[in-house]
């Protein structure tokens, strides 16, 4: 049996996965700055990294996952200016900070829960752990790695460099990031551009704020993570993940304030994904194609023709390798419905299926059968094949594409023998049992992928197709009173329908 291998940022290649404990790993993951609703970019290693936990504890592994909430907001180091996100949108949003932390803590939950992502072993916050922060923060101090200017705090990167391969992760280099590094503000602080902020000195108008050695302040960004990963991972652990958006600065700088506080580098494997796109283009305000999470779910968004489901977005992130780049689009979204239709519906035949004196059946348990039918051995030898390929396929760094390919060349095969285009006894009692329970582990266990209300959706898709019919014979007909009628209460329902250019009618759920 292969061994798991696991592409590891820090050395570009894949290698085999050891834990440092064997039996035992542990897996630290940067969770989202919850000033703000969730949207498509956290699907993505959300996603990602609760089908590596479920797969690490298929193969037996005692996994404590660490994904944390970053509620205090952060210091934008490439930004324009020192700012704290939640302070900011607390303000706009005429909230308590912890308020508004609160909501969108909720509402990340809720799109967790719909993804069905499996919640962390600990999720701590950075508000929570501000102590933790600030004793990591005088111990680089103490080592002479951090300085204090004006009451705020930087970590010295130019003297960290000096013996340590700075920039390894990100494959940057310190002089270049010197050269490149823009004037902002508060950098006439820093003895050096390229010195990065462990805590802030807060200003008056500031509102969440701690006490410090160095004053009234708040901690920075990359401080967060080394402190609360420490305390529930030890100064040493095996999996580090996140998208590829932060290993620079937030994961060099993670590397750098750890191992200067504990002696080692902090991770063994730095496990990463890859970006999104929208429709081909990077997703960002000024494209105004930042698509919240509630607003993919409805289709309430000018990019999207349609409400997508949660499992359908979530299916469609598994069909790419995660350290691929992955462009949404409608009509790819469109076909990975059509998709995931097509083999949860083979797989609901399929777990229903067994064998009775040599004939399939729609009866509860297949586990009865203990003969052997006659069968097409070309057949069941290709079945076998494809089945014994799933953990060769996640043993090479989590391909869930190769995985889910595989499966798709299983569902023509099922679906044959539920229309009975091939015979009964084409595959043996042992092949279609070992493909039941490989389908149930992988396709819910290991993927997550789950059954919708599929029924209650086409219901609704037919009902909305009955009512948009009624509407163009009113339009045709010149009834403007009934046209708009039809529109009109389907939006105190909750539901949108917009004319297009070409005559025809959209609709989604707001």
């Amino acid at each position: 049996m292969s061994r798991l291998r696991v592409y590891n940022s820090y050395i570009r290649d894949k290698e085999e996965f050891k834990p440092l404990v064997e039996g035992h790993v542990g897996m630290y993951v940067c969770g989202p700055t919850v000033s703000g609703e969730s949207h498509l970019g956290h699907a993505r290693p959300y996603i990602t990294f609760d089908v590596v936990y479920r797969y690490l504890m298929h193969l037996g592994y005692k996994v404590r996952y660490v994904r944390n909430i970053t509620d205090a907001g952060h210091f934008e180091e490439e930004g324009r200016e020192a700012e704290d996100k939640i302070s900011k949108k607390a303000v706009i949003e005429k909230l308590e900070p912890m308020e508004l932390v609160q909501k969108y803590t909720n509402l990340y939950h809720w799109a967790m829960a719909q993804f069905n992502c499996l919640e962390p072993s600990i999720e701590p916050t950075a508000t929570g752990h501000v102590i933790e922060q600030i004793n990591m923060i005088q111990d680089l101090i103490q080592k002479g790695f951090a300085y204090e200017m004006n009451g705020s705090v930087y970590f010295d990167v130019t003297k960290y460099a000096k013996g340590h391969d700075y920039g390894k992760l990100s494959g940057r280099v310190l002089e270049d990031l010197l050269e490149t590094t823009r004037e902002l503000e508060g950098q006439e602080e820093k003895r050096d551009r390229a010195d990065f902020a462990l805590w802030k000195a807060a200003p008056p108008e500031h509102i969440m704020r701690w006490t410090s050695p160095w004053g009234e302040g708040f901690p920075g960004w990359h401080i967060e993570c080394s402190a609360m990963a420490t305390k529930y991972l030890g100064k040493q652990f095996d999996i580090h993940g996140g998208g590829m958006d932060l290993l620079f600065p937030h994961h060099e700088s993670e590397i750098a304030q750890s191992t200067i506080c504990n002696g080692v580098p902090p991770v063994r494997y730095w496990m990463h994904n890859n970006m999104i796109t929208i429709n081909g283009r990077k997703m960002g305000k000024s494209y105004n194609n930042v698509i919240k999470l509630t607003e993919l779910f409805s289709g309430n968004h000018p990019i999207l023709q349609q409400a997508y489901t949660p499992m359908t977005v979530r299916f469609f992130i598994l069909q790419t390798h995660y350290r691929s780049t992955l462009d949404f689009s409608n009509e790819a979204l469109q076909a990975a419905e059509k998709g995931l239709k097509r083999l949860m519906e083979a797989y609901q035949w399929l777990k229903e299926l067994t064998v009775d004196r040599g004939q399939l059946t729609d009866s509860s348990d297949l586990s009865t059968a203990n003969h052997q039918l006659s069968s097409n051995k070309e057949l069941d030898d290709k079945v076998r094949r494809l089945i014994a390929e799933f953990e060769e396929f996640m043993n090479d760094d989590i391909s869930t594409a190769r995985v889910l390919a595989n499966i798709f060349e299983l569902v023509p095969v099922i679906n044959s023998l539920k229309d009975k285009n091939i015979p009964a006894d084409s595959l043996s009692a042992s092949t279609l049992q070992l493909m039941q329970q490989q389908l149930k582990l992988y396709i819910e266990d290991i993927f997550g992928l789950k059954a919708e209300e599929a029924g209650q959706t086409d219901k609704l898709k037919g009902v909305m197709q009955v009512l948009i019919e009624l509407r163009k014979e009113a339009r045709a007909n010149k009834n403007w009173a009934l046209s708009d009628k039809i529109r009109n209460q389907l939006a105190e329902h909750g539901v949108q329908l917009k004319d297009e250019k070409n005559g025809e009618m959209s609709w989604n759920i707001a």
